[in-house]
């Protein structure tokens, strides 16, 4: 007993924390697209942070529930209601046999979700994992995007938890003009001369309609240029590497990536920075500003330190 689904909505999977061990095998650790609201969903009902939860995309999904249970929703604001009434995001909320959650269309900055679901969903790990990766229909609810008619059970759901009037955080506010990105020089900035390096940092470029989990493709108006051209041997792909192909328009390579890949690589968006990409809707600025690998660290071991003290707060 757990959920059954009304209507999926235009792309919802579930995610964990990821696959990883795989990828010399040309297998990606998918994972959530926005890792912070992902883990908030999680701590908000009791969960180990990586717990498999469902991320939902511009417009979230309708689900019956069949067993009582606690829930929370994190990440862009889609409007979640049960039974009709608003109900709060970034704070754990009880929910009955019977329930109906619904969602609208992503409202201000944000397009994707998340819905965290106390006790855990009950699927089958495949390598280790309940991540979905939909291009090798692997993971997740046999390896695609939910449908409807789909019914997952839950783990182990819980009909409160304690400390329920304490189990929310403030709720952020993301950008709806412009975002501001981090950025880790190379590995191939060497394919580039200063002079276009300093304007990769100056020029900005807009997120086009070509983004989804695999990578966010970017539009500049001022194109990079190489010193030579855009191909290299393939190497290995992380999530935030910039791309740039011998067009001059970078892509940001996002959880879905491919693990090799043949184009030059600027720099890397810090990992405290990819929510905010992951966030950000076609049209959107994007800026980026240079920082050392000292500083994408620090900023890191801050965020883990962050959540792990407010894990503690509201589980211990």
């Amino acid at each position: 007993m757990g959920i059954l689904v009304k209507d999926p909505g235009p792309f919802t999977t579930v995610q964990d924390e990821g696959r990883f061990g795989y990828q010399q095998y040309g297998v990606t650790p998918s994972g959530p697209m926005d890792a912070r609201a992902f883990h908030i969903a999680n701590i908000l009902v009791g969960n180990p942070q990586g717990e498999g939860a469902l991320e939902i995309t511009f417009k979230g999904p309708e689900l019956v529930f069949d067993q009582d249970n606690v829930i929370a929703v994190t990440g862009g604001d889609m409007q979640p209601t049960i039974n009709g009434e608003k109900i709060p995001m970034y704070a754990a909320v009880a929910v009955h046999a019977g329930d109906v959650l619904r969602f609208g269309f992503a409202m201000g900055g944000g397009c994707r979700g998340y819905i965290a679901f106390a006790g855990g969903l009950d699927l089958p790990l495949m390598m280790g994992s309940k991540s979905t990766l939909a291009a090798k229909k692997l993971g997740g609810y046999e390896g695609r995007a939910l449908q409807k008619g789909d019914t997952i059970k839950f783990t182990a759901p819980k009909s409160l938890l304690p400390g329920m009037e304490k189990r929310h955080v403030p709720v952020p506010v993301y950008p709806t003009d412009e975002v501001v990105l981090r950025v880790v020089l190379g590995p191939q900035e060497d394919a580039f001369t200063k002079e276009e390096q300093r304007k990769f940092f100056w020029y900005s470029a807009k997120v086009t309609t070509q983004s989804d989990r695999q990578g966010c493709r970017l539009e500049r108006e001022v194109p990079v240029k190489h010193i030579k051209d855009g191909n290299i041997i393939s190497d290995g792909i992380a999530f935030g590497s910039i791309q740039v192909p011998t067009t001059g328009q970078p892509f940001i390579m996002m959880a879905d990536r491919q693990t090799v890949g043949g184009y030059t690589k600027i720099g890397t968006v810090i990992t405290v920075d990819l929510p905010k990409i992951a966030q950000a809707k076609p049209g959107m600025t994007v800026r980026f500003v240079h920082v050392s690998m000292e500083l994408a660290h620090l900023l890191y071991i801050r965020e883990l330190e962050e959540m792990k003290q407010l894990s503690e707060a509201l589980n211990n």
